[in-house]
């Protein structure tokens, strides 16, 4: 296996404000962006040719990645006018890809964090004689997901894409968004229009005959689509919970950049970024958390689970706790944001705005 895609075009709806100015794939894990991430694993695993599907500000991933050899892969991008699908995606940047009709293409969605064998997962497509190969993985609660049942042998037997009932949840394994497709098979997929490979691509090939395998691996795995997803997945490659080539720094409870500055008397741990010329002020605690370049943490505040944006600032004894802030945006002293709020970016809270009462 010497080519892969990457789906990077989505919107990041989910994560915004996150994504007001930076595609998902784009956004800093452990102090690289998280496409970086992908790219030294599939690097690793022998990837030789990487085709990137992008779309939404698909003009901010060449100037930092270039033509891919600073990560031992040669790179090219394909941007899609208008939005078509994960499988419109992946039939558009076949057009750049080498290989013969039966070689194994891989094909990897651009926001999960997964600690898959992908040689693995390759060499079980070629095994099984596959057109496509699905990771699988068993979640608690698969309803927000693609459910996937399979046979003894691997064969995929059906697909329901996020189940609306209880009848229809006959399985935990979900599409975990890394596929090994024969090359061929991607030139069926229809050209020019917008494509569901999960519920167009998929079924119809099943209906069709094609041999479709399901790998089950228990491995690490994270869907990086909400804030709290994003922020656990950089906590957790900064201690090593999940590898990666890509983190620019020693494992441990937190990573500084350079530039960066923690006050005498602040804390910061859990796997906490200070991204470049970010400051955390005297009496701080961040934890688990993502403070982006140039921000700023005041005096005595707490940070917790959550992610401030590049330039943000964090006033004085301000709590932070599962939220996100926006870049450039300005929290004064005196307050609270919890349990999923969001700030967007450039907004301005005054002193003691928002508080939670003490019962909550």
């Amino acid at each position: 296996m010497k080519e892969a895609i990457l789906l990077v075009g989505g919107q990041g709806t989910r994560l915004r404000p996150v994504t007001v100015n930076t595609p998902k794939p784009m956004v800093p894990a452990a102090g690289v962006p998280f496409l970086a991430h992908q790219m030294a694993r599939l690097a690793a695993a022998g990837v030789k040719h990487i085709v990137l599907a992008t779309c939404y500000l698909a003009e901010v991933f060449e100037p930092y990645f270039g033509d891919g050899s600073a990560f031992g892969v040669h790179l090219e991008y394909v941007v899609e006018d208008e939005p078509l699908g994960t499988g419109g995606a992946i039939r558009n940047a076949a057009e750049r890809l080498t290989c013969g009709p039966d070689e194994p293409v891989l094909v990897l969605n651009g926001d999960i964090l997964s600690g898959l064998d992908i040689n693995g997962l390759v060499d079980a497509h070629g095994q099984a004689g596959a057109d496509v190969s699905l990771h699988l993985v068993r979640v608690a609660d698969p309803r927000a997901f693609g459910l996937v049942p399979t046979g003894p042998d691997g064969r995929v037997l059906a697909f329901t894409e996020k189940p609306q009932t209880p009848e229809e949840i006959v399985t935990d394994q979900i599409n975990a968004g890394c596929y090994v497709f024969r090359r061929s098979v991607i030139d069926t997929i229809p050209a020019g229009r917008p494509v569901s490979v999960e519920r167009e691509t998929f079924p119809g090939l099943l209906a069709d005959g094609a041999r479709l395998h399901g790998q089950v691996e228990d491995t690490y795995w994270l869907d990086l689509g909400k804030p709290e997803a994003f922020v656990r997945a950089s906590a957790d490659l900064v201690r090593g919970v999940v590898d990666s080539a890509a983190v620019p720094g020693p494992r441990g409870e937190a990573l500084l950049l350079p530039g960066a500055q923690v006050a005498d008397g602040a804390t910061v741990s859990g796997g906490t970024v200070v991204g470049a010329g970010a400051r955390i002020e005297a009496g701080a605690v961040v934890h688990g958390s993502t403070v982006l370049d140039g921000a700023t943490v005041g005096a005595d505040a707490r940070i917790t689970a959550s992610l401030i944006g590049a330039g943000a600032q964090v006033g004085r004894h301000t709590v932070v706790d599962a939220a996100v802030i926006g870049d450039g945006a300005q929290v004064g002293a005196h307050n609270e944001l919890r349990d999923g709020v969001r700030v967007w970016c450039g907004a301005v809270l005054p002193d003691a705005s928002i508080r939670f009462s003490s019962d909550r």
